[in-house]
């Protein structure tokens, strides 16, 4: 048994695994795929893999792992460490795509133009700025609809992520905006210059640049030697550039490992595309594939229905998910008269399962799509059945927060357009108009006048305001030795008290967000640092997610499928399984989107690890609360008609008033107009 000694104990790293997994862990030279169904122990086969190569002798730093979130890479690398008993472990290279980036072109970054200190926009500063040159190049004012500033940024993304030119991305995925094919380009164009001009990033910059590095004749080699190992989680989840990014890293070794389910393939709207990792053997002659096909969460017949679904796959890796978990309980497909009847009858099973023991954290209820829950939502409230809704709104896009992150950016980089258009805008009195006058004005020391009153005149309704933020900013700029991240973020906060006051209701809860965002601050050692942190990895929100304050401890989980991914829970509840929800009839336009819904099926299902319900309402009701009962008729999912033999079939309940059987109180004769009829054809 392979082992390493460390200190006072023996750590072995092959420990509990099955046989397919010691495959994995122990393979040695040359690149690696490992095809990891759902719930196969994927996350402890890696950092079992990390932890064999530091064991054997692996210089720690010269490991890179790159996950989908930092929380994926900081928890397998302490598995890890756990695993070798040896500290020097989490000097393992571990991150996102994205910090990886920001990382390395921080150091090499000169050697394709880029000046390192750079800030970095996140999505909703890119739609900002977007919108700006929308707006100068004067695209909404023409008497006809121009796309929006997200749907503009959306095009920008899929053209650079996908690498299809921006003709074809329109004709394919918006084609609604194919005509203003010559406008976007001038956009794009423009907003190319602005953020070169300013010295911003956005997170596809990241990419790009990281990409030309790695291909490059003077830096890519230099990469390619830095790291001896690359391991790649969520491979399945990776988009063009990310793959063209890695197979500039390791042409030289050839030592990659990639783990991932094209299954479970299900962020095409990012981008992403498990053509990546069905090409990866073509990508990396001689790859080794290693299939995990064992599941250790689900009971057999959970994972019968699931192999149902995705058999029906167009291609993939081929793969039945299999258990030692017997279970005698079948998933149960049920059709409801409608959405109230379907509601109804998730509350009742939820508070079922809790009578018979199980806690409410350890039931979900999932959904295609947000608004997909709101009946659920009305019913869960009008029981006192507490929940958590995920996909809310996030820390960083909390207009107070992204405020304090403005004045940070102009201290970080003063030339910062976007940052000095947000912070201008909380001034009183100061407008739209007001602002590109002053932007105008600013020059090449856009800060320097600022700091000087009589260098550039405001409004005099500004005037307060505006002192207020002279003091903060020269306060957190001009102390010797730059006072900590914390500090300033505390003396910016101090500034922006009032103007929370003013401008935005529940400023006690703001003020609380600002307080934990001087607390994260303490923990980087530099405003750079922290902005760059918090841009690529920003945590969830405190105030927003955290509920009422007398919030049960325990309490149900609401969750779209896509934030769904990753969890599991014991009993699961499936709602609007009908053909136009799953698949989502926006997904119908092309064979891809397609395949992916029914992969976003097959994720859902295999969330359940005993218990799984699968609902669908019969009759859809145009206006739910209106008097008439105009409606339309839902079908069971497509995906689901090959399965039907792998679920246990329920009746629709009984129904009672305008297209509801929620709250029935009689029944009447079974078939009155069938007796009546009956009568009338004996007579």
């Amino acid at each position: 048994m392979a082992a390493a000694y460390t200190g006072e104990r023996m750590f072995s790293w092959l420990d509990d695994l099955n046989p397919e997994q010691r495959q994995a862990v122990e393979h040695r030279e040359g690149p690696l795929l490992i095809v990891a169904g759902a719930g196969s122990g994927k996350t402890r086969t890696l950092a079992s893999r990390v932890a064999r190569l530091v064991g054997e002798g692996a210089t720690p730093e010269r490991i890179l792992l790159l996950t989908f979130s930092r929380r994926a890479a900081r928890e397998m690398l302490q598995r890890a460490t756990r695993l070798t008993g040896d500290p020097r472990t989490s000097r393992v290279a571990g991150g996102t795509f994205h910090a990886v980036a920001n990382r390395v072109l921080r150091q090499h970054g000169t050697a394709v133009g880029l000046d390192p200190a750079f800030t970095i926009l996140d999505a909703t500063d890119t739609s900002e700025l977007l919108s700006v040159l929308r707006h100068d190049l004067g695209l909404g004012e023409r008497g006809r609809r121009f796309p929006r500033k997200d749907t503009v940024s959306s095009i920008y993304s899929r053209m650079v992520n996908s690498q299809v030119p921006l003709v074809p991305v329109l004709d394919r995925w918006f084609p609604w905006c194919r005509h203003e094919a010559d406008d976007l380009r001038r956009v794009f164009a423009a907003y190319t210059d602005r953020k070169r001009q300013h010295g911003v990033l956005d997170y596809d910059d990241l990419l790009l640049y990281w990409r030309a590095l790695a291909q490059s004749a003077e830096v890519g080699s230099l990469l390619a030697e830095q790291f001896e190992h690359v391991l790649v989680d969520e491979y399945q989840d990776t988009n063009a550039v990310q793959a063209d990014i890695l197979v500039g890293l390791c042409t030289a070794a050839g030592n990659i490992c990639a783990v991932g389910d094209d299954a479970q393939a299900i962020y095409g709207f990012r981008a992403a595309s498990p053509e990546h990792m069905l090409a990866f053997p073509e990508h990396f002659p001689g790859t080794t594939i290693v299939t995990l096909d064992r599941n250790y969460r689900s009971t057999t017949p959970i994972l019968v229905a699931a192999n149902a679904i995705i058999a029906g796959a167009e291609k993939g890796f081929s793969k039945q998910l299999w258990s030692d978990r017997p279970g005698s309980q079948r998933p149960e497909l049920t059709a409801c008269h409608d959405e109230t009847a379907q509601a109804d009858l998730v509350c009742d099973r939820v508070l079922e399962h809790r009578e018979r023991g199980v806690a409410l954290r350890d039931m979900a209820v999932l959904f295609r799509t947000g608004h997909h829950a709101a009946t659920v939502e009305v019913e869960l409230a009008r029981r006192n059945i507490p929940f958590v809704k995920y996909g809310g709104l996030k820390f960083l896009e909390a207009s107070h927060v992204k405020d304090v992150l403005a004045l940070l950016r102009i201290l970080d980089n003063p030339s910062d357009e976007l940052a000095w258009h947000r912070v201008l805008g909380l001034l009183e009195g100061v407008g739209p108009a007001t602002i590109r006058k002053l932007l105008a004005h600013f020059g090449d020391d856009p800060l320097g006048r600022f700091l000087d009153p009589a260098a550039l005149p405001l409004p005099e309704a500004s005037a307060d305001d505006a002192a207020a933020l002279r003091a903060a900013l020269t306060d957190c700029r001009d102390v010797p030795d730059d006072p900590p991240p914390a500090v300033q973020v505390e003396r910016l906060a101090i500034f922006l008290g009032p103007i929370i006051d003013r401008r935005y209701d529940a400023a006690a809860a703001r003020r609380t967000d600002l307080e934990e965002l001087t607390s994260l601050a303490a923990a980087f050692p530099s405003r750079s640092r922290l902005l760059s942190d918090l841009t690529l990895d920003p945590p969830s929100s405190t105030s927003d997610l955290a509920g009422s304050p007398h919030l049960d401890d325990d309490y149900l989980t609401l969750s779209t499928i896509h934030s769904a991914k990753g969890g599991e829970w014991k009993v699961v509840h499936l709602i609007h399984a009908s053909d136009g929800n799953i698949p989502s009839d926006m997904a119908l336009s092309e064979p891809a989107g397609l395949e992916e819904e029914r992969r976003l099926l097959y994720v859902a299902l295999t969330r359940a690890r005993d218990t799984l319900y699968v609902t669908y309402p019969q009759r859809y009701f145009h206006r739910r609360h209106g008097l008439d009962d105009a409606h339309t008729y839902g079908q069971p999912s497509r995906f689901l008609t090959g399965a039907l033999g792998c679920f246990e079939r329920s009746r629709p309940s009984p129904e009672s008033g305008f297209g509801s059987s929620a709250h029935s109180t009689s029944v009447v004769e079974a078939d009155p107009v069938g007796a009546f009829l009956g009568d009338l054809l004996s007579g």
